[in-house]
């Protein structure tokens, strides 16, 4: 095994979450397709400088957007988190944020077909931003792919409902977490509502003109939330998430044109989280 392939007890966690081979002449190995394709976004290479070793690289550019526009990666990880969940390995106290990645500029200039290309003007420059829910132990659940100028806030629904774990037996995949950890970024009445309508506990903070305007309006301000201080000390898991999701330099910083292949990446890095 060499640098930035996968293990040996990673291609065997891999190997039956693949699709089966078309009939057809003989394709490459998809061990050493998944080599390039992991290779590719750990190094943050173009596609062209993959090593020959892995076959060409129109090859395993093909086979990537297949997988990427098809639900292949997000299927992979769908079936992870079914495996986990099923040997009760997966923990439901959920935390929820985001994180900005910089795009390069050879993310730029993607054809007019693609409209929805998750890239905002910052002040950083072109930026996308993941928003993001992991388990108890820092493995993604579900993300959503903005813009980088879009507000957290906004998107806490879209993340939320995006989880979908679904059951190894009979039964309706699991999309409610058992507590939910969120910065003060998700401090609004509207999330909470949402949580409490699902019937989902939380521990969120409140921001500093909350809570003067709570005290501002006295008895008719209502009581604060409850804030469990031990508990949300926990919510450190996320961060760690994105650290180690932007241990790949092709998602540290963005290089794809097209949201459908920058997800599928992160989809990719998700699922060898869960291996």
């Amino acid at each position: 095994m060499r640098r930035h392939e996968l293990s040996d007890a990673e291609w065997e966690f891999l190997r039956p979450l693949l699709p089966g081979a078309s009939r057809g002449r003989k394709r490459l190995d998809d061990r050493t397709v998944l080599n390039g394709i992991v290779w590719k976004f750990r190094t943050g290479t173009a596609w062209r400088d993959v090593p020959e070793r892995y076959g060409s690289w129109h090859t395993l550019h093909t086979r990537f957007r297949r997988w990427a526009l098809d639900g292949t990666f997000e299927r992979m990880l769908q079936a992870a988190q079914a495996r986990s969940d099923a040997a009760g390995e997966v923990g439901w106290l959920v935390s929820v944020d985001s994180t900005v990645v910089r795009a390069h500029q050879h993310a730029a200039g993607a054809r007019k077909g693609h409209r929805d290309r998750a890239l905002g003007r910052s002040r950083g420059g072109l930026t996308s931003k993941i928003h993001l829910v992991c388990d108890a132990f820092g493995r993604p659940l579900a993300f959503v792919l903005t813009s980088g100028n879009t507000n957290d806030c906004t998107q806490f629904a879209a993340v939320m409902e995006a989880i979908r774990v679904p059951r190894v037996g009979p039964g309706r995949p699991r999309t409610r977490p058992a507590h939910v950890l969120g910065d003060k970024g998700y401090s609004s009445r509207a999330i909470r509502a949402w949580l409490r309508h699902r019937g989902i506990s939380h521990t969120i903070p409140e921001r500093a003109d909350q809570i003067r305007n709570r005290l501002r309006r006295g008895s008719r301000g209502g009581r604060p939330p409850i804030f469990d201080k031990q508990l949300y000390k926990q919510r450190n898991v996320v961060e760690r998430c994105f650290n180690r999701l932007k241990q790949w330099r092709g998602i540290a910083t963005r290089y794809d044109k097209t949201a459908e292949s920058y997800h599928a990446a992160v989809t990719l890095a998700s699922l060898l989280m869960w291996a």
